[in-house]
């Protein structure tokens, strides 16, 4: 009995890190500070949200130079005001996702979307990526009073997609997906494609993804089809 595989997004689906940080950066220019994040060498960073790495651009500057109280707070809406005007300048699919989508629909099988972008950013971006159409639900960071690991926003994508959670699992890339399947009782598979690779074998998840090609045969074993 085929199944439902729920997706983060960022550094899950598509290596969005270029346009996050370009987004920090712009905020750091408007102060006058310059690019304080590399897009290469701090892409982890990007993953972690836009307040990570508006926290990582500050803890950067001189110690002669002052920031104004509560500028993280100023900050955050402009970065997402930035981020919003390019989106998908940089942002690329990881390798075989399309076709990793495809085989997975052909099998049978729900696909969902459960992120902790916001939803209106969620669904620009999808849409930008052409890949909107593949998935039956998606839940943003502010879709729900509550967001991921709580276990409420991957319960509603999987019966947004008109699936059960019990015949569900989690793809992601971060130790908040592992909190997130653990919460709710659900397999996770951590891709070793991300900015951490392999090093999230730590989290002891329940499948690591080398490649999206591997991802039709784990969603038959979990899910069957």
């Amino acid at each position: 009995m085929a199944g439902t595989v729920v997706f983060d997004l960022d550094g899950t689906l598509a290596d969005t890190s270029g346009d996050l940080i370009a987004a920090a950066n712009a905020c750091f220019q408007a102060r006058g500070l310059g690019d304080l994040l590399h897009p290469v060498d701090d892409a982890l960073i990007a993953f972690h949200g836009g307040r990570a790495m508006l926290r990582a651009g500050y803890g950067r500057i001189g110690a002669d130079t002052l920031l104004p109280p509560g500028a993280e707070d100023e900050d955050y809406p402009r970065l997402l005001e930035f981020y919003g005007q390019d989106i998908a300048r940089h942002t690329r699919l990881y390798p075989g996702t399309e076709a990793a989508l495809d085989r997975l629909a052909g099998d049978g099988h729900r696909l969902a979307v459960c992120t902790n972008k916001p939803e209106a950013l969620a669904e620009v971006l999808l849409r930008e990526l052409g890949i909107r159409d593949r998935f039956a639900a998606m839940i943003g960071a502010d879709t729900l009073p509550v967001r991921k690991p709580d276990p409420r926003p991957y319960q509603a994508a999987v019966t947004g997609a008109g699936g059960t959670v019990a015949q569900s699992f989690l793809v992601g890339d971060t130790e908040t997906d592992r909190k997130t399947a653990a919460a709710a009782g659900v397999p996770v598979a951590l891709v070793a494609f991300g900015p951490e690779g392999e090093a999230l074998s730590r989290l002891a998840p329940e499948a690591m993804l080398a490649h999206f090609d591997d991802l039709p045969k784990l969603a038959a074993a979990w899910l069957g089809c």
